[in-house]
């Protein structure tokens, strides 16, 4: 048997347990919304795929496991409902639990991300009451997030106060391992270690300089800025400098001042 042929087997096994996983970690995320009296349950793992978060049949959670506070309103045929949506906008910009209720959404702390959020269409839903959201962003650029919601208000300052670490513990479990399962994202491979004038290199790129700019800010002549950007790119399995910046910046190479 082959390197590459180890390797396929290994990740096909990995993939089996994480399917075989699935069962109880959505049983856990239902049965803490019961016990809070948020029993009604959105989940997605994958904020940029238009698809409905499915089991290995690719049947939708919000099918066969999950019920939303609208019974009648099949929310995840919408394969546009991730732009427009003010929960999964807000999940893209903070990496922590937060809650809505009285038409805002609040966390543990004061933050100018939450309060920007226009949450008209969720104040204005029937049937409505408060919610507990738990992003959940994972390396090389996957968000997912796991919403508990009720119907009336049940006092989510307080439930969040309490839960919300709970909870956003049994949405990272969740979302990762179905990620796992689905072998998200493709073609990942495990980066070698890279060098620190790699990372220089990126760095500046992610800032938008050129090879040349680069070149005269490092003093490195262009031809060897060049070999490092390549270099790195091979390590992160990437094809082409976008791809290598987006790669390193999901891994943490890259911080946000340079991109």
């Amino acid at each position: 048997m082959g390197q590459d042929e180890a390797e396929g087997n290994r990740v096909t096994v990995l993939q089996a347990q994480s399917w075989a996983a699935m069962p109880a970690q959505i049983a856990a995320v239902q049965e803490a919304g019961d016990a809070i009296g948020l029993p009604y349950i959105a989940a997605q793992a994958d904020l940029g795929d238009p698809e409905p978060m499915a089991d290995a049949d690719g049947r939708p959670y919000a099918e066969t496991s999950f019920r939303w506070v609208d019974p009648d309103h099949a929310y995840w045929r919408d394969r546009k409902l991730a732009l427009h949506i003010a929960f999964l906008t807000a999940a893209r910009l903070t990496a922590e639990p937060f809650y809505h209720s009285d038409g805002q959404l609040r966390t543990w702390r004061a933050t100018q991300l939450l309060a920007a959020v226009d949450c008209e269409q969720a104040n204005n839903t029937p049937n409505f009451g408060e919610a507990i959201i738990a992003p959940v962003h994972l390396p090389r650029g996957l968000v997912g997030a796991v919403f508990w919601c009720s119907r009336e208000p049940v006092g989510v300052a307080a439930l969040f106060d309490r839960h919300a670490g709970d909870l956003h513990n049994l949405a990272l479990k969740l979302v990762a391992t179905h990620n796992e399962a689905r072998g998200r994202p493709r073609n990942a491979t495990v980066p070698q270690t890279l060098t620190r004038r790699e990372v220089q290199c990126l760095r500046w790129a992610a800032a938008g300089k050129t090879d040349g700019e680069i070149g005269i800010i490092l003093t490195l002549s262009v031809s060897t800025v060049r070999f490092h950007l390549r270099n790195a790119a091979a390590k992160l399995g990437a094809t082409g400098r976008a791809q290598s910046i987006q790669i390193a910046a999901g891994l943490g190479f890259v911080g946000a001042r340079a991109a």
